[in-house]
């Protein structure tokens, strides 16, 4: 008896699902991916709130140098440019220090902070220490310094204007138009809030503060030239 010839059909390997570790594996990976996108987000976000501090050239993170680095003694100065002790001491010492970095004896690190904005109306304090920070960066800072104590504005007033405070750098020395942008900027505001912020840190309560070889002295020219000329012995 004949047997009946059944057709073949090609055998085909049946389609199979991911399985349950590849479909975890996935959402990992995916979530893995999510959490650093967002964490870079944040960060972003947490730096574009800060504000990145651009230091400017011819200074640093921590302040402003003039002088010899390698003299004795370092004469650190925290300043703010709205408060009128720190002019009068300007016009008592300023001869004194400019001679001590002219011989050589010290160099000065100055720390221009803003810790008096609420004595005007337009945060004058830090606009002023950004604005020092670009006459850093057109190589006029000691020139400039001179210039913001001469035309201190009287406090609780709107302090300086923008346009002056370019007029006062170009007096000073400032060429070109990027220390006019660099001033209607604000470049180096967040530069300014670091400084304040380090000086808080470290214990600075008021200006101006006047430090030798990191020792606190008396705001007088006699005990400036005593711990700058100790250092020098």
């Amino acid at each position: 008896m004949a047997r009946a010839t059944q057709s073949k059909k090609p055998v085909v390997a049946a389609r199979r699902g991911p399985s349950v570790a590849m479909i975890v594996g996935i959402v990992v990976v995916v979530l893995f991916a999510a959490a650093v996108g967002f964490g870079v987000y944040r960060s972003q976000q947490s730096v574009a709130a800060a504000g990145a501090v651009v230091v400017p050239p011819n200074a640093t993170a921590a302040g402003v140098p003039v002088g010899n680095a390698n003299a004795k003694a370092t004469i650190d100065i925290y300043l703010d440019f709205q408060c009128p002790i720190c002019r009068e001491y300007e016009a008592q010492s300023g001869a004194t220090i400019d001679q001590f970095v002219a011989s050589g004896q010290a160099r000065v690190i100055y720390h221009p902070i803003a810790i008096l904005d609420r004595s005007s109306s337009t945060n004058y304090s830090s606009r002023a220490s950004a604005a020092s920070g670009c006459a850093a960066a057109a190589g006029v800072f000691p020139q400039y310094v001179k210039l913001l104590y001469a035309n201190q504005p009287p406090e609780g007033g709107d302090g300086l204007p923008p346009e002056q405070l370019v007029s006062l750098g170009q007096q000073a020395g400032a060429k070109g138009s990027d220390f006019t942008t660099c001033v209607s900027d604000n470049r180096y505001g967040a530069w300014t809030a670091s400084l304040t912020d380090q000086s808080s840190r470290a214990g600075v309560t008021g200006t101006p503060t006047v430090k030798v070889n990191g020792q606190q002295v008396d705001l007088t020219d006699a005990a400036l030239r005593q711990a700058v000329q100790a250092a020098n012995a």
